[in-house]
């Protein structure tokens, strides 16, 4: 495969931002397998965002000859009060998450917070070296990363090593290529800046978009698919039910294109079909076939496709996608206890 290929499968949806692509090229064309991480909170039952949208990226990577490391930040998730601040939950849902991501990527590398730290005994010094290029101001300013503000009043001081500690893992893993949602961009950025002061290596920051909830957009409200609101997304336990009927109940407002049944035909129905077929009878059109996500997505703001048929054809190809997938995770009744347990 040559550079031009890994390019473009990097580069294909849901990236969304690449922070720089001249970078990535020269990458490449010096590095014939540069190291990739993304690293993940531990948050409850994972999703299709989570999972699903987030593992595909991953195996555009894979598929270009990338290493790729998933950091499971069990120290991270502690800090910011997730699974209840448990530790025996933190450490199941910990290895709950790496069975799903080597289901879902095979050949990807997993690595766990305290798994690093043990190993890495100048760890703590280069996270207080790091924090010396940052001051406070800075620090709360980042706190978004977190899904929080920085004029939060009742926040104790630990949360304010997240944000060193998440830049110092990607110096201690030695990674080439950053990768993460849109909402971790702040903290790449950060890198970006610092990491030359330090005369660390300075990765390719690569940004996918994050997959909507399902329920109608709104200017004050976060359109992020949450596992802490159940009707707005599709989880990967869901049976084939619960699936089409969520699709089903989902806002789709005809002609409009910010919807979040759409986005799934584009970063996940596409992502893995070259192809998918409407099926509906003559009187409303007949059968249509769409090779790409633009035609669909024309056709739709023409409103020369209907709602109704565009989501049952979303949620039959969910299924299709979603059940093998559902199958090779299991989760006990023990784990599923401790996870709601926990919210």
């Amino acid at each position: 495969m040559d550079v031009t290929q890994k390019v473009e499968l990097v580069s294909r949806p849901p990236t969304e931002e690449i922070v720089t692509k001249e970078e990535l090229v020269n990458l490449f064309q010096t590095n014939s397998k540069p190291i990739h991480y993304i690293g993940l909170e531990l948050s409850g039952f994972l999703h299709l965002g989570s999972l699903i949208s987030t593992g595909f990226k991953i195996n555009d990577f894979l598929k270009a000859g990338v290493k790729c490391n998933v950091f499971l930040a069990d120290w991270h998730t502690l800090i910011n009060d997730k699974l209840g601040g448990d530790w025996d939950t933190i450490s199941k849902v910990s290895n709950y998450y790496e069975k799903a991501f080597k289901a879902v990527c095979p050949g990807v590398n997993i690595i766990k917070g305290t798994e690093l730290y043990d190993s890495h005994k100048e760890y703590w010094k280069e996270l207080v070296q790091f924090t010396k290029h940052m001051s406070l101001a800075r620090t709360m300013r980042t706190l978004t990363i977190m899904g929080r503000t920085e004029n939060e009043e009742k926040i104790d001081l630990s949360k304010l090593l997240y944000p060193p500690m998440q830049a110092v893992d990607i110096h201690t893993i030695d990674v080439d290529i950053a990768h993460a949602g849109m909402d971790q961009r702040k903290i790449h950025m950060l890198v970006r800046e610092i990491f030359p002061k330090m005369k660390w290596k300075v990765p390719v920051a690569v940004h996918h978009s994050l997959l909507p909830g399902l329920t109608e957009p709104t200017e004050d409200a976060a359109t992020k698919m949450s596992k802490s609101k159940p009707g707005s997304g599709i989880f990967i336990h869901d049976s084939d039910e619960e699936i089409r009927s969520k699709i089903k109940k989902g806002w789709c407002e005809a002609g409009n294109l910010n919807n979040p049944v759409l986005q799934i035909a584009r970063h996940i129905i596409f992502h893995e079909f070259s192809e998918i077929t409407i099926e509906r009878p003559e009187k409303f059109g007949g059968n249509v076939t769409y090779h790409t996500y633009a035609e669909l997505e024309s056709d739709f703001a023409a409103k020369k496709l209907h709602p109704t048929d565009l989501k049952q054809t979303v949620a039959d190809n969910l299924v299709k996608i979603i059940a093998p997938i559902r199958d090779k995770i299991s989760l006990t009744a023990d784990l599923s206890d401790a996870i709601k347990n926990s919210v």
